[in-house]
């Protein structure tokens, strides 16, 4: 009996038995599509995050003052920014300065968080603006009172997403700017949220006295106008490609040391963006992996399913082997012919399976709003797996019909 035979006499016992063969299947439907939905999220999340990391500047490093260790000298300058500056394998330098406030407008107040840096600080936030534009490297030298603003905070305090040329107010230790924005940027998307959806929630719970948001503006406006100091406590530096990020963040933090003569102490703090990004690409597979391997458990008890009605279907049909044997079936045709049948029957669970996975992992990733990452490997594994159950599971009941006695068969009624 060949192979297309052997499929035909598969299809015509699942038709027979459709109800039957249905609730066999189900097991194996419901493994597959949660092993499907399961590693689909999980890839979509993953390049989802990762991307967003990597938009936010794979190729950064941060140097940072331990405050517990470090004296005043320690802390970096801007004869240190020019070394660093001066380095083959940096690309961008800019210092950071950070104070936490009040923003206000005429009509609204709220807390604020300022963050200072160069015109290569950018790179670093969230590249570039969905309205207007980043402060120059002219404005950036001469301390210009300008200042790019959230999205979500151009909603609290402005209603409205584009307010270029429009100014708020920002106070640290009583003393109050007036800072002009000329550009909006959606910070809140790069760090995995949405400015719209932020905006509301904040006017949900209480109106403006809990507003709030972020602006940055050019270090020397920071550290002059609004009082902050002129020793930096972070550096972040931009190297030319990834390949040379490591070269570049030893580089640096060898430079500030040599300047600074503090080899003895171990005063900075070195953070490498694509080691987190490397780190959170393996924990998120493999918490993927995890939670697709305790899904698939349910794909063993479809295959107890699977070998439990093939064992029923055969005592069924103990008269048709015997007449096949009689007439010269072989003990490898009968094998084949039972082993095609769970096969098929899991193919057919497996593909429903994969069906309703993939529409599911749809969903969840509207709602979570993240892409749908449906990969040719996930396919294969799908139909795969539930070929290699219809294989591991069939077997038995297979060879238990091919080695049935042909008198005995033609006995039985």
């Amino acid at each position: 009996m060949n192979v297309k035979e052997n499929i035909r006499i598969a299809i015509y016992s699942i038709q027979t038995n459709l109800m039957r063969s249905l609730l066999t299947m189900l097991g194996i439907i419901i493994g597959v599509a949660s092993v499907i939905s399961i590693i689909t999220v999980g890839n979509g999340g993953r390049d989802y995050i990762v991307g967003m990391i990597r938009e936010m500047g794979s190729n950064a490093i941060q140097i940072g003052v331990d405050a517990t260790v470090a004296s005043n000298s320690d802390y970096i300058t801007d004869k240190d920014i020019e070394a660093i500056k001066a380095l083959d394998s940096v690309q961008y330098v800019s210092p950071a300065v950070m104070g936490m406030g009040s923003m206000s407008t005429d009509s609204e107040v709220g807390i604020g968080i300022l963050m200072g840096g160069n015109e290569y600080m950018r790179y670093v936030t969230s590249g570039d603006c969905v309205y207007g534009r980043y402060f120059t490297a002219a404005e950036a030298d001469a301390g210009r009172a300008v200042c790019v603003i959230d999205t979500s905070a151009a909603l609290q305090f402005f209603g409205k997403k584009n307010c270029v040329g429009e100014y708020i107010n920002f106070t640290l230790d009583g003393i109050t700017s007036s800072i002009k924005i000329i550009g909006v940027t959606d910070m809140a998307s790069s760090f995995g949220g949405d400015s719209e959806q932020m905006a509301e929630q904040m006017k949900a719970m209480g109106g403006s006295a809990i507003s709030g948001g972020m602006i940055l503006v050019p270090l020397k406006y920071a550290t002059a106008a609004i009082g902050m100091s002129d020793r930096y406590d972070t550096v972040y530096i931009i190297a030319k490609n990834e390949s040379e990020l490591e070269e570049a963040g030893n580089a640096a933090l060898n430079r500030i040391r040599a300047r600074h003569n503090n080899y003895d102490r171990d005063c900075y703090m070195l953070t490498n963006m694509a080691t987190y990004i490397d780190l959170l690409d393996t924990v998120i597979n493999i918490f993927t992996i995890f939670i697709a391997a305790v899904s698939a458990i349910s794909l063993i008890v479809g295959g107890i399913g699977v070998m439990n009605i093939m064992l029923v279907s055969i005592t069924e049909r103990t008269r048709e082997i015997g007449i096949r044997k009689a007439l010269g079936a072989k003990t490898s045709n009968i094998l084949f012919q039972f082993l095609t049948e769970s096969v098929i029957l899991c193919i057919i669970g497996g593909t429903i399976g994969l069906l309703l996975g993939v529409s599911g992992a749809a969903l969840v990733s509207s709602i979570m709003k993240i892409p749908l990452q449906v990969k040719l490997s996930t396919v294969v594994l799908a139909i795969g797996f539930s070929s290699f159950i219809g294989i591991i599971f069939g077997v038995y009941p297979a060879r238990r019909a091919a080695k049935m006695p042909p008198i005995e068969a033609l006995r039985r009624d």
